[in-house]
């Protein structure tokens, strides 16, 4: 393998006030071949304002270039954004630098990314979270969560032992929601099947409203509404939200009684394991496996435009193992999550949301 580089870059602004949700159907993307030999191709991603350290999307498609790296042998260069001002003026030096293939990281980036593909259309893009951009060189990468966030759902209502679990966004994007709307689906589910009726906070899927700390960024404001779920009688939390999920696991801590996480986007023990003893679960998003094979599509020229949608069928979402739980959640839960998985999978079950991709 020929020797490679990593290129860094990172646009220095002062963060600014609006935040984003880390956010035809194809088949997942096809194993590549070994590119060890491929030379010059420079895989490229800009960041939104969340920044590399993120401890969501951006860190999974840094994780992804390092893995590209080893696998095909590409150089990378990741550009940083601390915020929006930044990602025109770092798509510009994508280009500039001779990407070959740009992944922009979270939906705030459509804008940027449309104007940039549109002025160089012999530059290939793929963006996270977005499916808003009709271009023969960008291809979207989005997830169908509500699949997965009802499987959490329905394990947090068999867990909860008050009878009242909980959800909250950021803020009221769609890729938000639809985790959601997931969620809530899979309580009624559980309440359905187990004949309990079991109280969610937080989201009303049908009214398509509910509560929101207004950001992505803010942990207090994190820590603040989950204190307030726990104590209108909360055990079972799902903070969609970025990095709020630190403060949620403040609160977990500090809670008088069990009070447990549902995490999103990655498998959040692994983020972040101080909280491995207050999270249950995690709803996640396959992006690093994903981003990695689109990589070699693109280094093998098999780049098409065609979504790419991750859904229960192609592991493009997962619900993480349970870690510490594994012997609090009982084997007749757990069955029947993995039950439900599979109906899902086959179609005996379908879950809707107007906020799907």
């Amino acid at each position: 393998m020929r020797q490679h580089r990593t290129r860094t870059a990172v646009a220095l602004a002062a963060i600014g006030g609006l935040a984003t949700a880390l956010t035809a159907c194809s088949a997942p993307p096809a194993e590549s071949g070994d590119a060890a030999a491929t030379t010059d191709f420079l895989a490229c991603m800009v960041s939104d304002f969340g920044g590399f350290d993120d401890r969501g999307f951006n860190q999974a498609v840094l994780a992804a270039l390092d893995t590209a790296e080893e696998k095909y042998g590409v150089e990378t260069l990741r550009l940083e954004s601390t915020t929006e001002n930044d990602y025109a003026p770092n798509l510009a030096q994508s280009v500039d630098q001779g990407c070959d293939f740009t992944v922009t990281v979270g939906f705030s980036l459509a804008e940027a990314t449309k104007a940039a593909a549109e002025q160089n259309p012999d530059s290939r893009f793929a963006i996270i979270d977005d499916s808003s951009i009709e271009l023969p060189n960008v291809k979207p990468v989005v997830f169908d969560t509500a699949q997965a966030s009802f499987l959490a759902g329905y394990l947090a209502a068999g867990y909860s032992k008050t009878g009242t679990v909980a959800v909250f966004g950021g803020q009221p994007f769609p890729p938000v929601l639809l985790f959601m709307d997931g969620f809530s689906d899979g309580v009624d589910r559980y309440n359905a099947d187990a004949g309990t009726d079991v109280k969610l906070l937080g989201w009303n899927k049908a009214a398509q409203d509910g509560t929101f700390a207004g950001t992505f960024t803010d942990i207090a404001a994190g820590k603040t509404l989950t204190q307030t779920f726990i104590d209108q009688g909360a055990d079972v939390i799902m903070p969609v939200a970025g990095s709020l999920y630190l403060g949620s696991g403040e609160a977990a801590h500090e809670a008088p009684g069990d009070v447990v996480l549902v995490g999103v986007d990655n498998d959040v023990v692994e983020l972040s394991p101080d909280l491995a003893d207050v999270m249950l679960t995690s709803v996640m998003k396959q992006m690093a496996d994903a981003v990695v094979e689109l990589i070699g599509q693109a280094v093998e020229d098999e780049f098409d435009n065609s979504p790419y949608i991750g859904e229960l069928a192609n592991d493009g979402v997962a619900i993480a193992p349970f870690h510490e739980y594994e012997d609090s959640v009982s084997p007749e839960l757990a069955a029947a999550v993995d039950a439900i998985r599979e109906q899902i999978i086959s179609g005996e079950i379908v879950v809707e949301s107007v906020n799907a991709p």
